[in-house]
């Protein structure tokens, strides 16, 4: 998919061509849509397909006709079950005539934009544009970090009641997403701070003080992607050790219930045997009943032991 805008007289207006000062948005583009920007946009192919590749890494390019930006956005991969954030890379391309960004899917960083959720947002001033993007991503991995942390303290509510796989699951999901975020946020740290030093931001004051509200706002989320790893590695780290311990009190105790239920067992088992026995007990018409009180006052008095020695 490929869109065209442009700020006209306040407001971001949709184009059908490509002229000085649009922004143009690349999702997922087809080799004939990537050749159509390559050719109206005077960029390199190879320069929109870099942040089509998955595993591409943050870092940003200086070229003679244009400037490549690669940073880590954040995602909700909803296809997986439990669903996971993940991020992946996005791609901003600044040169003469205009601000491109590419991306493999739609992500909400690029839509508040479309949507005019961003003030002061106008696609021809490009530094600014640039750093617009950069701010918005920053706070987005905050917003995803606030929502981690809240599902982790439901979760965890949920296992003091179930002590399931399925939530000590969706914990592991949640540790992934924080070990995603926290390797690119440090990713984009070195990109901010190779931006810091370009001159082009330099010449404008007050995109020099939004470069450093976006670096504050990155080393934010990255100390905040620290600490809750940590706490959710412990929290699962506890657990597990919570539900070992439970699976050990349940074995004690069934091997105890073992124990003490052998034991008429063995009593009945020997009564039964094909040996001879005492007349006196052969004949007793209370034999059975006096046989079955010995097997349950041996039971109690086991029963008795083993609770003292805290076995059930």
């Amino acid at each position: 998919m490929i869109e065209i805008y442009k700020s006209i007289d306040g407001s971001l207006e949709i184009l059908d061509h490509f002229e000085e000062g649009v922004w143009v948005n690349l999702v997922n583009p087809s080799e004939e849509e990537t050749l159509k920007a390559s050719e109206g946009l005077e960029l390199e192919i190879d320069a929109l397909k870099a942040a089509l590749d998955e595993e591409e890494t943050s870092r940003i390019e200086y070229e003679d006709n244009y400037t490549l930006i690669v940073v880590d956005v954040p995602f909700v991969d909803t296809d997986s079950t439990p669903s996971v954030y993940m991020t992946i890379p996005l791609g901003i391309i600044l040169n003469h005539k205009s601000i491109t960004t590419v991306c493999l899917r739609e992500t909400s960083v690029t839509r508040d934009f479309i949507d005019n959720k961003v003030k002061t947002f106008f696609t021809y001033k490009k530094s600014r544009f640039i750093l617009q993007i950069l701010f918005k991503n920053a706070t987005r991995f905050l917003q995803y970090l606030r929502q981690i942390d809240k599902q982790t303290n439901v979760i965890e509510a949920e296992l003091h009641k179930s002590m399931k796989n399925k939530e000590l699951i969706q914990l592991l999901a949640l540790e992934k997403s924080l070990v995603y975020f926290s390797t690119s946020l440090k990713a984009n740290e070195s990109v901010l701070e190779k931006m810091l030093r370009a001159e082009y931001i330099k010449q404008y004051p007050e995109d020099q003080d939004l470069l450093e509200d976006v670096i504050i706002e990155n080393k934010q989320a990255m100390e905040m992607a620290k600490i809750y790893s940590n706490v959710l590695s412990g929290t699962m780290d506890a657990f597990a050790s919570v539900i070992s311990n439970n699976v050990n009190t349940v074995m004690k105790f069934l091997a105890s219930i073992t124990i003490v239920l052998s034991i008429p067992t063995m009593i009945a088992s020997f009564f039964g045997m094909n040996v001879p026995m005492p007349a006196s007990i052969s004949q007793n018409p209370f034999a059975l009943p006096i046989i079955f009180g010995i097997s349950f006052g041996i039971c109690g008095i086991a029963a008795i032991f083993m609770a003292k020695r805290k076995m059930f």
